[in-house]
Protein backbone atom coordinates (compact mmCIF):
# COMPACT_ATOMS: atom_id res chain seq x y z
CA UNK A 1 0.00 0.00 0.00
CA UNK A 2 1.68 3.22 -1.31
CA UNK A 3 1.31 6.49 0.97
CA UNK A 4 -1.56 7.95 -0.57
CA UNK A 5 -3.45 5.15 0.73
CA UNK A 6 -2.49 4.87 3.75
CA UNK A 7 -3.22 8.82 4.87
CA UNK A 8 -6.36 8.85 6.73
CA UNK A 9 -9.64 10.56 5.17
CA UNK A 10 -8.67 13.91 7.49
CA UNK A 11 -4.84 14.20 6.46
CA UNK A 12 -5.76 14.03 3.06
CA UNK A 13 -8.32 17.01 3.16
CA UNK A 14 -11.11 14.37 1.96
CA UNK A 15 -14.22 13.52 3.83
CA UNK A 16 -14.27 9.79 4.87
CA UNK A 17 -17.39 7.80 2.80
CA UNK A 18 -20.40 7.45 4.13
CA UNK A 19 -21.86 4.23 4.68
CA UNK A 20 -23.21 1.79 1.87
CA UNK A 21 -26.42 2.27 3.61
CA UNK A 22 -26.67 5.68 3.26
CA UNK A 23 -25.05 6.04 0.10
CA UNK A 24 -27.86 3.37 -1.65
CA UNK A 25 -30.39 6.07 -0.08
CA UNK A 26 -29.28 8.49 -2.05
CA UNK A 27 -29.27 6.88 -4.78
CA UNK A 28 -32.25 5.59 -4.59
CA UNK A 29 -33.54 9.31 -4.45
CA UNK A 30 -32.82 9.64 -8.35
CA UNK A 31 -34.80 6.72 -8.94
CA UNK A 32 -37.61 8.52 -7.75
CA UNK A 33 -36.52 11.49 -9.44
CA UNK A 34 -36.42 10.26 -12.87
CA UNK A 35 -39.79 8.18 -11.90
CA UNK A 36 -41.78 11.33 -11.40
CA UNK A 37 -39.90 12.66 -14.53
CA UNK A 38 -41.36 9.65 -16.83
CA UNK A 39 -45.36 9.94 -15.02
CA UNK A 40 -45.63 13.71 -15.64
CA UNK A 41 -44.58 12.55 -19.68
CA UNK A 42 -47.49 10.44 -20.45
CA UNK A 43 -50.03 13.46 -19.04
CA UNK A 44 -47.91 15.34 -21.25
CA UNK A 45 -48.55 13.79 -24.04
CA UNK A 46 -52.34 14.00 -24.52
CA UNK A 47 -51.97 17.26 -22.73
CA UNK A 48 -49.78 18.64 -25.98
CA UNK A 49 -52.17 17.22 -28.50
CA UNK A 50 -55.15 19.56 -26.71
CA UNK A 51 -52.80 22.36 -26.27
CA UNK A 52 -51.34 22.70 -29.58
CA UNK A 53 -53.45 20.69 -31.82
CA UNK A 54 -51.48 17.75 -32.76
CA UNK A 55 -52.01 14.50 -33.79
CA UNK A 56 -51.64 11.14 -31.91
CA UNK A 57 -48.85 9.74 -34.47
CA UNK A 58 -46.68 13.17 -33.92
CA UNK A 59 -47.61 13.63 -29.97
CA UNK A 60 -45.32 10.54 -30.25
CA UNK A 61 -42.65 12.46 -30.86
CA UNK A 62 -42.03 12.82 -27.09
CA UNK A 63 -41.60 9.56 -26.65
CA UNK A 64 -38.66 9.68 -29.35
CA UNK A 65 -37.12 12.75 -28.56
CA UNK A 66 -36.94 11.40 -24.71
CA UNK A 67 -35.74 8.42 -25.03
CA UNK A 68 -33.34 8.76 -28.08
CA UNK A 69 -31.74 10.87 -25.91
CA UNK A 70 -30.97 7.76 -23.87
CA UNK A 71 -29.48 5.94 -27.37
CA UNK A 72 -27.55 8.98 -28.27
CA UNK A 73 -26.14 9.77 -24.39
CA UNK A 74 -25.98 5.89 -23.03
CA UNK A 75 -22.25 4.82 -24.20
CA UNK A 76 -21.02 8.21 -23.72
CA UNK A 77 -21.79 8.37 -20.20
CA UNK A 78 -20.58 4.64 -19.29
CA UNK A 79 -16.97 5.64 -21.08
CA UNK A 80 -17.36 9.08 -18.80
CA UNK A 81 -18.04 6.98 -15.81
CA UNK A 82 -14.90 4.66 -16.28
CA UNK A 83 -12.41 7.78 -16.84
CA UNK A 84 -13.98 9.84 -13.64
CA UNK A 85 -16.29 7.49 -11.68
CA UNK A 86 -20.15 7.43 -10.84
CA UNK A 87 -20.29 10.01 -8.78
CA UNK A 88 -19.43 12.38 -11.76
CA UNK A 89 -21.61 10.50 -13.77
CA UNK A 90 -24.60 11.41 -11.50
CA UNK A 91 -23.57 14.65 -11.04
CA UNK A 92 -23.61 15.68 -14.92
CA UNK A 93 -27.03 13.57 -15.32
CA UNK A 94 -28.25 16.28 -12.58
CA UNK A 95 -27.12 19.11 -13.92
CA UNK A 96 -28.70 18.21 -17.35
CA UNK A 97 -31.85 17.52 -15.61
CA UNK A 98 -32.19 20.72 -14.50
CA UNK A 99 -31.35 22.43 -17.31
CA UNK A 100 -33.82 20.70 -19.67
CA UNK A 101 -36.63 21.38 -17.06
CA UNK A 102 -35.52 25.14 -16.94
CA UNK A 103 -35.68 24.99 -20.58
CA UNK A 104 -39.50 24.71 -20.56
CA UNK A 105 -39.79 28.25 -19.70
CA UNK A 106 -38.65 29.42 -22.92
CA UNK A 107 -40.60 26.73 -24.23
CA UNK A 108 -43.84 28.18 -22.61
CA UNK A 109 -43.21 31.22 -23.85
CA UNK A 110 -42.72 30.37 -27.84
CA UNK A 111 -45.96 27.86 -27.19
CA UNK A 112 -44.20 25.56 -30.11
CA UNK A 113 -44.26 21.98 -30.17
CA UNK A 114 -40.42 21.62 -30.85
CA UNK A 115 -39.56 23.97 -28.26
CA UNK A 116 -40.81 21.42 -25.67
CA UNK A 117 -39.01 18.62 -28.04
CA UNK A 118 -35.51 20.18 -27.71
CA UNK A 119 -36.38 20.72 -23.76
CA UNK A 120 -37.03 17.17 -23.30
CA UNK A 121 -34.48 15.88 -25.35
CA UNK A 122 -31.97 17.87 -22.70
CA UNK A 123 -33.74 16.54 -20.10
CA UNK A 124 -33.53 13.45 -21.08
CA UNK A 125 -29.68 13.52 -21.50
CA UNK A 126 -29.34 13.92 -17.88
CA UNK A 127 -31.69 11.29 -17.25
CA UNK A 128 -29.83 9.20 -19.54
CA UNK A 129 -26.90 9.55 -17.48
CA UNK A 130 -28.32 9.22 -14.39
CA UNK A 131 -30.04 5.58 -15.61
CA UNK A 132 -26.64 4.42 -16.50
CA UNK A 133 -25.00 5.74 -13.16
CA UNK A 134 -27.65 5.01 -10.66
CA UNK A 135 -28.78 1.58 -11.98
CA UNK A 136 -24.82 0.52 -12.17
CA UNK A 137 -23.81 1.70 -8.91
CA UNK A 138 -26.87 0.27 -7.26
CA UNK A 139 -25.98 -3.03 -8.63
CA UNK A 140 -22.48 -2.89 -7.53
CA UNK A 141 -22.97 -1.46 -4.06
CA UNK A 142 -23.96 -4.59 -2.24
CA UNK A 143 -23.72 -8.30 -2.39
CA UNK A 144 -23.34 -9.41 -6.08
CA UNK A 145 -25.62 -12.50 -5.25
CA UNK A 146 -28.43 -10.01 -4.44
CA UNK A 147 -28.08 -7.51 -7.51
CA UNK A 148 -31.42 -8.01 -9.04
CA UNK A 149 -33.54 -8.42 -5.68
CA UNK A 150 -31.73 -4.64 -4.79
CA UNK A 151 -32.23 -3.08 -8.34
CA UNK A 152 -35.68 -4.07 -7.99
CA UNK A 153 -35.78 -2.39 -4.80
CA UNK A 154 -34.32 0.47 -5.74
CA UNK A 155 -36.42 0.99 -8.61
CA UNK A 156 -39.60 0.38 -6.32
CA UNK A 157 -38.82 4.11 -5.59
CA UNK A 158 -39.29 4.46 -9.19
CA UNK A 159 -42.52 3.09 -9.38
CA UNK A 160 -43.53 5.93 -6.51
CA UNK A 161 -42.32 8.61 -9.12
CA UNK A 162 -44.47 7.30 -11.83
CA UNK A 163 -47.34 7.04 -9.55
CA UNK A 164 -47.15 10.44 -8.23
CA UNK A 165 -46.20 12.16 -12.22
CA UNK A 166 -49.55 11.28 -13.14
CA UNK A 167 -51.59 13.19 -10.41
CA UNK A 168 -49.52 16.22 -10.31
CA UNK A 169 -49.86 16.08 -13.94
CA UNK A 170 -54.02 15.74 -13.91
CA UNK A 171 -53.89 18.53 -11.17
CA UNK A 172 -51.57 21.02 -12.78
CA UNK A 173 -51.30 20.28 -16.45
CA UNK A 174 -55.51 20.74 -16.72
CA UNK A 175 -56.01 23.44 -14.70
CA UNK A 176 -55.46 27.40 -15.70
CA UNK A 177 -52.78 29.72 -15.72
CA UNK A 178 -51.19 30.68 -12.52
CA UNK A 179 -51.67 34.25 -12.11
CA UNK A 180 -48.85 35.85 -9.93
CA UNK A 181 -47.86 39.37 -9.51
CA UNK A 182 -49.62 40.26 -12.84
CA UNK A 183 -47.85 37.97 -14.58
CA UNK A 184 -49.18 34.76 -16.53
CA UNK A 185 -47.37 31.35 -15.37
CA UNK A 186 -48.02 28.70 -17.77
CA UNK A 187 -48.67 25.19 -16.26
CA UNK A 188 -45.82 23.57 -17.74
CA UNK A 189 -43.41 25.99 -16.92
CA UNK A 190 -44.73 25.75 -13.04
CA UNK A 191 -43.90 22.07 -13.20
CA UNK A 192 -41.05 21.98 -14.22
CA UNK A 193 -39.31 24.85 -12.92
CA UNK A 194 -40.10 23.03 -9.65
CA UNK A 195 -38.96 20.07 -10.62
CA UNK A 196 -35.13 21.87 -11.19
CA UNK A 197 -35.28 23.59 -7.96
CA UNK A 198 -35.56 19.71 -6.49
CA UNK A 199 -33.13 18.49 -9.06
CA UNK A 200 -30.51 21.34 -8.13
CA UNK A 201 -31.15 20.76 -4.11
CA UNK A 202 -30.26 17.11 -4.96
CA UNK A 203 -27.14 17.94 -6.94
CA UNK A 204 -26.33 20.09 -3.89
CA UNK A 205 -26.19 17.31 -1.63
CA UNK A 206 -24.61 14.35 -3.63
CA UNK A 207 -21.41 17.36 -4.43
CA UNK A 208 -21.08 17.57 -0.84
CA UNK A 209 -21.50 13.74 0.01
CA UNK A 210 -18.34 11.42 -0.38
CA UNK A 211 -20.28 8.30 -1.63
CA UNK A 212 -17.58 4.69 -1.74
CA UNK A 213 -16.28 4.18 -4.86
CA UNK A 214 -16.78 0.67 -5.99
CA UNK A 215 -15.88 -1.38 -8.80
CA UNK A 216 -18.01 -2.83 -11.69
CA UNK A 217 -16.76 -6.33 -11.40
CA UNK A 218 -18.97 -6.31 -7.89
CA UNK A 219 -21.84 -6.09 -9.69
CA UNK A 220 -20.78 -9.06 -11.99
CA UNK A 221 -20.39 -11.58 -9.45
CA UNK A 222 -17.05 -10.91 -8.14
CA UNK A 223 -13.60 -11.98 -8.88
CA UNK A 224 -14.55 -15.14 -10.54
CA UNK A 225 -16.48 -13.27 -12.69
CA UNK A 226 -14.05 -11.77 -13.54
CA UNK A 227 -11.55 -14.33 -14.74
CA UNK A 228 -14.35 -16.38 -16.37
CA UNK A 229 -15.00 -12.96 -18.88
CA UNK A 230 -11.32 -12.62 -19.79
CA UNK A 231 -11.33 -13.91 -23.41
CA UNK A 232 -14.95 -13.71 -23.76
CA UNK A 233 -16.58 -11.39 -26.47
CA UNK A 234 -19.95 -10.03 -24.43
CA UNK A 235 -21.80 -10.62 -27.26
CA UNK A 236 -21.17 -14.23 -27.02
CA UNK A 237 -23.16 -14.06 -23.54
CA UNK A 238 -26.63 -15.69 -23.97
CA UNK A 239 -28.25 -13.32 -20.85
CA UNK A 240 -26.08 -10.01 -22.38
CA UNK A 241 -27.29 -10.26 -26.25
CA UNK A 242 -30.88 -11.49 -25.65
CA UNK A 243 -31.48 -8.99 -22.87
CA UNK A 244 -31.05 -6.42 -25.57
CA UNK A 245 -34.39 -7.55 -27.61
CA UNK A 246 -36.10 -8.07 -24.57
CA UNK A 247 -35.44 -4.92 -22.85
CA UNK A 248 -35.96 -2.99 -26.09
CA UNK A 249 -39.44 -4.53 -26.65
CA UNK A 250 -40.15 -3.86 -22.66
CA UNK A 251 -39.48 -0.63 -22.25
CA UNK A 252 -41.01 0.58 -25.92
CA UNK A 253 -44.17 -1.81 -25.18
CA UNK A 254 -44.57 0.22 -21.24
CA UNK A 255 -43.61 3.56 -22.86
CA UNK A 256 -46.24 3.12 -25.25
CA UNK A 257 -48.81 2.06 -23.46
CA UNK A 258 -48.43 5.02 -21.00
CA UNK A 259 -48.25 7.48 -24.03
CA UNK A 260 -51.73 6.38 -25.50
CA UNK A 261 -53.43 5.33 -21.96
CA UNK A 262 -55.61 8.27 -21.59
CA UNK A 263 -56.81 8.33 -24.94
CA UNK A 264 -57.44 4.93 -24.64
CA UNK A 265 -59.32 5.14 -21.67
CA UNK A 266 -61.27 7.97 -23.36
CA UNK A 267 -62.33 6.05 -26.21
CA UNK A 268 -63.61 3.15 -23.65
CA UNK A 269 -64.67 4.56 -20.68
CA UNK A 270 -68.28 6.77 -20.71
CA UNK A 271 -68.07 10.09 -19.41
CA UNK A 272 -64.25 10.10 -18.57
CA UNK A 273 -62.80 13.27 -18.87
CA UNK A 274 -58.73 13.85 -19.19
CA UNK A 275 -58.06 14.61 -15.43
CA UNK A 276 -60.19 12.05 -14.61
CA UNK A 277 -58.33 9.63 -16.84
CA UNK A 278 -55.34 11.03 -15.38
CA UNK A 279 -56.24 9.50 -11.83
CA UNK A 280 -56.85 6.40 -13.21
CA UNK A 281 -52.97 6.37 -14.67
CA UNK A 282 -52.07 7.34 -11.35
CA UNK A 283 -54.32 3.75 -10.30
CA UNK A 284 -52.30 2.12 -12.28
CA UNK A 285 -49.41 3.56 -11.38
CA UNK A 286 -50.35 2.40 -7.88
CA UNK A 287 -49.88 -1.45 -9.17
CA UNK A 288 -46.75 -0.47 -10.76
CA UNK A 289 -45.32 0.33 -7.86
CA UNK A 290 -46.84 -2.42 -5.76
CA UNK A 291 -45.63 -4.85 -8.24
CA UNK A 292 -41.86 -3.29 -7.73
CA UNK A 293 -41.91 -4.02 -3.96
CA UNK A 294 -44.04 -7.28 -3.92
CA UNK A 295 -41.61 -8.36 -6.85
CA UNK A 296 -38.52 -7.88 -4.95
CA UNK A 297 -40.45 -9.86 -1.72
CA UNK A 298 -41.01 -12.69 -4.28
CA UNK A 299 -37.66 -12.72 -5.34
CA UNK A 300 -36.00 -14.14 -2.21
CA UNK A 301 -38.11 -17.17 -2.89
CA UNK A 302 -38.38 -17.94 -6.88
CA UNK A 303 -36.42 -17.46 -9.01
CA UNK A 304 -35.93 -13.85 -11.29
CA UNK A 305 -36.75 -15.85 -13.67
CA UNK A 306 -39.97 -17.54 -13.52
CA UNK A 307 -41.65 -14.50 -12.10
CA UNK A 308 -40.65 -12.65 -15.47
CA UNK A 309 -42.10 -15.08 -17.59
CA UNK A 310 -45.13 -15.11 -15.33
CA UNK A 311 -45.62 -11.48 -15.52
CA UNK A 312 -45.20 -11.08 -19.35
CA UNK A 313 -47.59 -13.98 -19.78
CA UNK A 314 -50.20 -12.30 -18.03
CA UNK A 315 -49.16 -8.61 -19.75
CA UNK A 316 -49.64 -10.55 -22.96
CA UNK A 317 -52.82 -11.88 -22.15
CA UNK A 318 -53.93 -8.33 -20.72
CA UNK A 319 -53.03 -6.73 -24.31
CA UNK A 320 -55.74 -9.10 -25.89
CA UNK A 321 -57.93 -8.20 -23.41
CA UNK A 322 -57.31 -4.32 -24.55
CA UNK A 323 -57.57 -5.05 -28.22
CA UNK A 324 -61.07 -6.64 -27.56
CA UNK A 325 -62.05 -2.47 -27.08
CA UNK A 326 -64.70 -3.72 -24.27
CA UNK A 327 -66.56 -1.19 -22.31
CA UNK A 328 -64.09 -0.18 -19.16
CA UNK A 329 -63.45 -3.72 -18.93
CA UNK A 330 -60.62 -2.71 -21.38
CA UNK A 331 -59.11 0.23 -19.24
CA UNK A 332 -59.10 -1.98 -16.35
CA UNK A 333 -57.00 -4.78 -18.04
CA UNK A 334 -54.55 -1.68 -19.17
CA UNK A 335 -54.46 -0.51 -15.90
CA UNK A 336 -53.72 -4.23 -14.42
CA UNK A 337 -51.21 -4.71 -16.29
CA UNK A 338 -49.05 -1.90 -14.82
CA UNK A 339 -48.74 -3.97 -11.79
CA UNK A 340 -46.97 -6.92 -14.23
CA UNK A 341 -44.67 -4.57 -16.45
CA UNK A 342 -43.50 -3.40 -13.17
CA UNK A 343 -39.93 -6.11 -12.23
CA UNK A 344 -39.34 -6.33 -16.20
CA UNK A 345 -37.06 -3.22 -16.55
CA UNK A 346 -34.87 -3.83 -13.38
CA UNK A 347 -35.08 -7.68 -13.72
CA UNK A 348 -33.93 -7.73 -17.37
CA UNK A 349 -31.50 -5.05 -16.63
CA UNK A 350 -29.96 -7.07 -13.72
CA UNK A 351 -29.91 -10.59 -15.99
CA UNK A 352 -28.60 -9.29 -18.45
CA UNK A 353 -25.27 -7.76 -16.73
CA UNK A 354 -24.41 -10.79 -14.60
CA UNK A 355 -21.12 -12.61 -14.53
CA UNK A 356 -20.40 -9.38 -17.06
CA UNK A 357 -16.79 -8.71 -14.54
CA UNK A 358 -14.85 -5.82 -16.40
CA UNK A 359 -17.56 -5.05 -19.36
CA UNK A 360 -20.10 -4.91 -16.99
CA UNK A 361 -19.92 -0.94 -17.30
CA UNK A 362 -20.21 -1.63 -20.74
CA UNK A 363 -22.73 -3.69 -21.07
CA UNK A 364 -25.02 -1.51 -19.05
CA UNK A 365 -24.39 1.33 -21.48
CA UNK A 366 -25.70 -0.89 -23.99
CA UNK A 367 -28.75 -1.73 -22.38
CA UNK A 368 -29.46 1.65 -21.69
CA UNK A 369 -28.94 2.30 -25.20
CA UNK A 370 -31.75 -0.12 -25.85
CA UNK A 371 -34.59 2.15 -24.13
CA UNK A 372 -34.40 3.48 -27.93
CA UNK A 373 -37.47 1.41 -28.20
CA UNK A 374 -39.64 3.63 -26.08
CA UNK A 375 -38.59 6.16 -28.78
CA UNK A 376 -40.21 3.98 -31.76
CA UNK A 377 -42.58 1.41 -30.44
CA UNK A 378 -45.09 4.40 -29.82
CA UNK A 379 -44.80 5.82 -33.08
CA UNK A 380 -45.63 2.76 -34.41
CA UNK A 381 -48.90 2.36 -32.10
CA UNK A 382 -49.79 5.87 -32.69
CA UNK A 383 -49.50 5.41 -36.25
CA UNK A 384 -51.56 1.96 -36.06
CA UNK A 385 -53.91 3.98 -33.55
CA UNK A 386 -54.44 6.86 -35.96
CA UNK A 387 -55.36 4.13 -38.56
CA UNK A 388 -57.11 1.30 -36.89
CA UNK A 389 -58.08 2.89 -33.83
CA UNK A 390 -56.56 2.87 -30.03
CA UNK A 391 -57.23 -0.64 -29.25
CA UNK A 392 -55.86 -2.21 -31.98
CA UNK A 393 -52.75 -0.70 -31.42
CA UNK A 394 -52.20 -2.77 -28.16
CA UNK A 395 -51.29 -5.47 -30.87
CA UNK A 396 -47.50 -3.78 -30.32
CA UNK A 397 -47.14 -4.38 -26.55
CA UNK A 398 -48.89 -7.88 -26.82
CA UNK A 399 -45.65 -8.71 -29.16
CA UNK A 400 -43.10 -7.38 -27.02
CA UNK A 401 -44.52 -9.32 -24.21
CA UNK A 402 -44.20 -12.37 -25.91
CA UNK A 403 -40.14 -11.65 -26.96
CA UNK A 404 -39.85 -11.19 -22.93
CA UNK A 405 -40.85 -14.36 -21.66
CA UNK A 406 -39.26 -15.71 -24.62
CA UNK A 407 -36.27 -14.23 -22.48
CA UNK A 408 -36.78 -15.47 -19.39
CA UNK A 409 -37.79 -18.70 -20.79
CA UNK A 410 -33.82 -18.91 -22.55
CA UNK A 411 -32.13 -18.04 -19.79
CA UNK A 412 -31.01 -20.66 -17.12
CA UNK A 413 -32.41 -20.81 -13.09
CA UNK A 414 -28.57 -19.87 -12.09
CA UNK A 415 -28.27 -17.20 -14.37
CA UNK A 416 -31.30 -14.75 -12.90
CA UNK A 417 -31.49 -16.02 -9.18
CA UNK A 418 -29.17 -17.19 -6.43
CA UNK A 419 -29.30 -20.62 -5.00
CA UNK A 420 -30.89 -20.85 -1.39
CA UNK A 421 -27.45 -22.41 -0.35
CA UNK A 422 -26.22 -19.09 -1.71
CA UNK A 423 -28.26 -16.80 0.72
CA UNK A 424 -28.20 -18.98 3.80
CA UNK A 425 -23.72 -18.60 3.25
Amino acid sequence: MNNQQQRSPAESGKSAPVSTTFAFVLVTALFFMWGLSHGLLDVLNHHFQQTLNISRARSGLIQTAYFGAYFIMALPVGLFMERCGYKAGILLGLALFAVGALLFVPASWAETFDAFLIALFVLACGLACLEVSANLYAAALGDPDKTVQRLNFAQSFNGLGVFLGPMLGGVVLYAPPLELAGSSIAPTSLIYVTLAVLVVGLMAVFARTAIPEVGSERAAGGEAAEEAEEGVSLWRRRNFTFALLAQFCNIGAYVGVGAYFINFALDHWQGGTPQFCSFLLSLAMIGYMVGRFSGTWLMRRIPARSLLVFNAIACAFLSVVAMLALEKVSVVAVIGMYFFMSIMYPTIFGMGVQGLGRQTNRGGSILVMTLVGAALLPLVMGGIADDFGMATAFIVPFFCYVVVALYGLSQKPAESTVSLAAQAE
